[in-house]
Protein backbone atom coordinates (compact mmCIF):
# COMPACT_ATOMS: atom_id res chain seq x y z
CA UNK A 1 0.00 0.00 0.00
CA UNK A 2 1.19 3.23 -0.66
CA UNK A 3 2.58 5.62 1.97
CA UNK A 4 1.79 9.28 1.89
CA UNK A 5 2.75 12.05 3.99
CA UNK A 6 -0.32 13.99 4.65
CA UNK A 7 -4.06 13.24 4.22
CA UNK A 8 -6.17 16.03 3.43
CA UNK A 9 -10.13 16.10 4.60
CA UNK A 10 -13.08 17.22 3.66
CA UNK A 11 -15.77 18.45 6.37
CA UNK A 12 -19.06 18.36 5.75
CA UNK A 13 -20.83 14.99 5.40
CA UNK A 14 -17.15 13.24 5.41
CA UNK A 15 -16.83 14.15 8.89
CA UNK A 16 -19.24 16.68 10.65
CA UNK A 17 -22.54 15.01 9.61
CA UNK A 18 -24.35 17.78 8.10
CA UNK A 19 -27.82 15.87 7.42
CA UNK A 20 -27.98 14.84 11.06
CA UNK A 21 -26.63 18.29 12.03
CA UNK A 22 -29.00 20.30 9.76
CA UNK A 23 -32.38 18.21 10.66
CA UNK A 24 -31.80 19.01 14.33
CA UNK A 25 -31.55 22.59 13.72
CA UNK A 26 -34.29 22.92 11.41
CA UNK A 27 -36.39 21.06 13.98
CA UNK A 28 -35.49 23.76 16.83
CA UNK A 29 -35.98 26.39 13.99
CA UNK A 30 -39.83 24.54 13.64
CA UNK A 31 -40.69 25.01 17.10
CA UNK A 32 -38.96 28.14 18.10
CA UNK A 33 -40.55 30.21 15.20
CA UNK A 34 -44.15 28.40 15.42
CA UNK A 35 -44.04 27.64 11.61
CA UNK A 36 -46.70 25.30 11.84
CA UNK A 37 -48.98 28.41 12.22
CA UNK A 38 -47.87 29.93 8.72
CA UNK A 39 -49.79 27.07 7.01
CA UNK A 40 -50.67 23.64 6.66
CA UNK A 41 -47.93 22.09 6.99
CA UNK A 42 -45.85 19.90 9.40
CA UNK A 43 -41.92 19.55 10.02
CA UNK A 44 -40.85 17.07 7.76
CA UNK A 45 -42.43 19.37 4.75
CA UNK A 46 -40.54 21.71 5.95
CA UNK A 47 -37.10 19.54 6.49
CA UNK A 48 -38.00 18.47 2.62
CA UNK A 49 -38.16 22.01 1.09
CA UNK A 50 -35.04 22.56 2.96
CA UNK A 51 -33.19 19.53 1.67
CA UNK A 52 -33.86 19.94 -2.13
CA UNK A 53 -33.14 23.87 -1.96
CA UNK A 54 -30.19 23.44 -0.35
CA UNK A 55 -29.06 20.57 -2.08
CA UNK A 56 -29.89 22.75 -5.51
CA UNK A 57 -28.04 25.65 -4.13
CA UNK A 58 -24.92 23.80 -2.93
CA UNK A 59 -24.42 22.17 -6.22
CA UNK A 60 -24.45 25.93 -8.57
CA UNK A 61 -22.25 26.83 -5.91
CA UNK A 62 -19.98 23.97 -6.84
CA UNK A 63 -19.90 24.43 -9.85
CA UNK A 64 -19.46 28.06 -9.58
CA UNK A 65 -22.63 29.24 -11.13
CA UNK A 66 -23.47 31.18 -8.04
CA UNK A 67 -21.60 32.82 -4.73
CA UNK A 68 -21.74 32.27 -0.81
CA UNK A 69 -23.77 35.28 -0.51
CA UNK A 70 -26.81 33.56 -2.79
CA UNK A 71 -26.89 30.65 -0.71
CA UNK A 72 -27.21 32.82 2.28
CA UNK A 73 -29.52 35.40 1.31
CA UNK A 74 -31.59 33.10 -1.24
CA UNK A 75 -31.74 29.49 0.43
CA UNK A 76 -35.35 30.34 3.34
CA UNK A 77 -36.71 32.56 0.63
CA UNK A 78 -36.74 29.71 -1.74
CA UNK A 79 -38.29 26.84 1.42
CA UNK A 80 -40.84 29.14 2.52
CA UNK A 81 -42.07 29.98 -1.31
CA UNK A 82 -41.65 25.68 -1.87
CA UNK A 83 -44.54 25.81 1.40
CA UNK A 84 -46.63 28.66 -0.36
CA UNK A 85 -45.24 31.12 2.40
CA UNK A 86 -44.03 34.95 1.19
CA UNK A 87 -42.58 36.33 4.56
CA UNK A 88 -39.23 38.39 3.89
CA UNK A 89 -38.96 39.30 7.77
CA UNK A 90 -39.79 35.62 8.45
CA UNK A 91 -37.02 34.05 5.97
CA UNK A 92 -34.50 36.68 7.42
CA UNK A 93 -34.88 35.35 11.33
CA UNK A 94 -34.57 31.82 10.23
CA UNK A 95 -31.45 32.05 7.65
CA UNK A 96 -29.79 34.20 10.93
CA UNK A 97 -31.09 31.67 13.36
CA UNK A 98 -30.11 28.65 10.88
CA UNK A 99 -26.36 29.77 10.12
CA UNK A 100 -25.83 30.69 13.94
CA UNK A 101 -26.88 27.66 15.43
CA UNK A 102 -26.30 24.46 13.19
CA UNK A 103 -22.79 25.05 13.19
CA UNK A 104 -23.02 24.89 16.84
CA UNK A 105 -24.22 20.75 16.91
CA UNK A 106 -22.01 18.25 17.50
CA UNK A 107 -22.89 15.09 15.19
CA UNK A 108 -20.11 13.35 14.15
CA UNK A 109 -20.23 10.59 10.76
CA UNK A 110 -19.82 7.12 12.21
CA UNK A 111 -16.40 6.08 12.74
CA UNK A 112 -15.14 8.97 12.65
CA UNK A 113 -13.44 9.71 15.79
CA UNK A 114 -12.37 6.34 16.03
CA UNK A 115 -10.21 6.71 12.57
CA UNK A 116 -9.08 10.17 13.33
CA UNK A 117 -7.35 8.88 16.61
CA UNK A 118 -5.86 6.05 14.33
CA UNK A 119 -4.69 8.61 11.67
CA UNK A 120 -3.54 10.75 14.18
CA UNK A 121 -0.90 8.98 15.57
CA UNK A 122 0.71 7.70 12.20
CA UNK A 123 0.37 10.86 9.46
CA UNK A 124 -0.73 14.82 9.54
CA UNK A 125 -4.03 15.56 8.91
CA UNK A 126 -5.71 18.26 7.23
CA UNK A 127 -9.19 20.13 6.58
CA UNK A 128 -9.79 21.17 2.99
CA UNK A 129 -13.43 22.52 3.04
CA UNK A 130 -15.27 25.30 0.98
CA UNK A 131 -17.37 26.13 3.87
CA UNK A 132 -17.00 29.83 5.37
CA UNK A 133 -14.23 30.35 7.46
CA UNK A 134 -15.86 31.30 10.92
CA UNK A 135 -18.40 28.65 10.24
CA UNK A 136 -16.37 25.91 9.57
CA UNK A 137 -14.39 26.19 12.68
CA UNK A 138 -16.98 26.26 15.21
CA UNK A 139 -18.30 23.07 13.82
CA UNK A 140 -14.52 21.34 14.31
CA UNK A 141 -14.61 22.82 17.79
CA UNK A 142 -18.30 21.84 18.37
CA UNK A 143 -17.20 18.10 16.99
CA UNK A 144 -14.50 18.16 19.26
CA UNK A 145 -12.19 17.35 16.77
CA UNK A 146 -9.62 20.51 16.22
CA UNK A 147 -7.01 18.54 18.01
CA UNK A 148 -6.63 16.11 15.17
CA UNK A 149 -5.36 18.53 12.34
CA UNK A 150 -2.29 20.53 11.87
CA UNK A 151 -5.08 23.47 9.69
CA UNK A 152 -7.99 23.74 8.46
CA UNK A 153 -7.64 25.44 4.92
CA UNK A 154 -11.18 27.01 3.92
CA UNK A 155 -11.84 28.40 0.72
CA UNK A 156 -11.99 32.14 2.11
CA UNK A 157 -8.83 31.31 3.37
CA UNK A 158 -7.66 29.80 0.27
CA UNK A 159 -9.16 32.38 -1.72
CA UNK A 160 -10.11 29.57 -4.29
CA UNK A 161 -12.67 26.79 -3.85
CA UNK A 162 -12.55 23.21 -4.61
CA UNK A 163 -12.29 21.88 -7.10
CA UNK A 164 -10.22 24.23 -8.41
CA UNK A 165 -6.34 23.21 -7.81
CA UNK A 166 -5.72 26.52 -6.45
CA UNK A 167 -6.42 24.78 -2.86
CA UNK A 168 -5.20 21.95 -3.45
CA UNK A 169 -1.73 23.99 -4.07
CA UNK A 170 -2.68 26.38 -1.08
CA UNK A 171 -2.87 23.14 1.15
CA UNK A 172 -0.03 21.61 -0.25
CA UNK A 173 2.19 24.99 0.15
CA UNK A 174 1.36 24.54 3.74
CA UNK A 175 2.12 20.91 4.60
CA UNK A 176 5.47 20.95 2.78
CA UNK A 177 4.38 18.02 0.48
CA UNK A 178 4.62 17.88 -3.14
CA UNK A 179 0.77 16.13 -4.65
CA UNK A 180 2.10 12.81 -5.04
CA UNK A 181 2.70 12.72 -1.43
CA UNK A 182 -0.87 12.96 -0.26
CA UNK A 183 -4.64 11.96 -0.55
CA UNK A 184 -8.24 13.62 -0.34
CA UNK A 185 -10.78 12.09 1.20
CA UNK A 186 -14.44 13.47 0.67
CA UNK A 187 -17.66 12.62 -0.17
CA UNK A 188 -18.32 14.98 -3.15
CA UNK A 189 -16.92 13.45 -6.99
CA UNK A 190 -17.16 17.21 -8.03
CA UNK A 191 -15.21 19.21 -5.17
CA UNK A 192 -13.60 16.24 -3.44
CA UNK A 193 -12.32 13.89 -5.70
CA UNK A 194 -12.36 15.86 -9.25
CA UNK A 195 -10.72 18.49 -7.24
CA UNK A 196 -7.99 16.28 -6.15
CA UNK A 197 -7.65 14.83 -9.76
CA UNK A 198 -7.27 18.93 -10.69
CA UNK A 199 -4.12 18.73 -8.43
CA UNK A 200 -2.67 15.23 -9.22
CA UNK A 201 -3.62 14.50 -5.89
CA UNK A 202 -4.84 10.43 -4.70
CA UNK A 203 -8.60 10.43 -3.67
CA UNK A 204 -10.99 8.60 -1.12
CA UNK A 205 -14.59 8.41 -2.13
CA UNK A 206 -16.26 8.17 0.52
CA UNK A 207 -19.33 6.68 -0.73
CA UNK A 208 -21.77 5.33 2.03
CA UNK A 209 -24.89 4.66 0.49
CA UNK A 210 -22.78 3.10 -2.50
CA UNK A 211 -24.25 5.18 -5.14
CA UNK A 212 -23.33 4.45 -8.44
CA UNK A 213 -21.14 6.69 -10.80
CA UNK A 214 -18.77 6.75 -13.27
CA UNK A 215 -15.76 8.32 -11.76
CA UNK A 216 -11.95 7.08 -11.59
CA UNK A 217 -10.87 7.25 -7.93
CA UNK A 218 -8.00 5.93 -6.33
CA UNK A 219 -10.00 3.96 -3.32
CA UNK A 220 -14.24 3.99 -2.66
CA UNK A 221 -15.38 3.54 0.94
CA UNK A 222 -18.78 3.11 2.51
CA UNK A 223 -17.71 3.42 6.50
CA UNK A 224 -14.63 5.72 7.24
CA UNK A 225 -13.29 2.60 9.52
CA UNK A 226 -12.24 1.34 5.96
CA UNK A 227 -9.67 4.15 6.27
CA UNK A 228 -7.41 1.71 8.22
CA UNK A 229 -6.64 -0.54 5.91
CA UNK A 230 -6.13 2.14 3.04
CA UNK A 231 -3.37 4.20 5.46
Amino acid sequence: MKKYSAVFFDLDHTLWDYNKNSRETLDELFKIHRLETYGHFGFEDFHDAFQKVNLQLWDQYDRGQIDRHVIRNERFPMVLSELKIENPELSVRLSEHYMSLSPTKRNLIPNAREVLDYLVLRIPLYLVTNGFEEIQSTKVVSGGIEKYFKMVVTSEKAGYKKPSKEIFDFALQHCGCSSQEVIMIGDNLLTDIAGAANAGIDSVFFNPKREKHSVSVTHEISDLSELKSIL
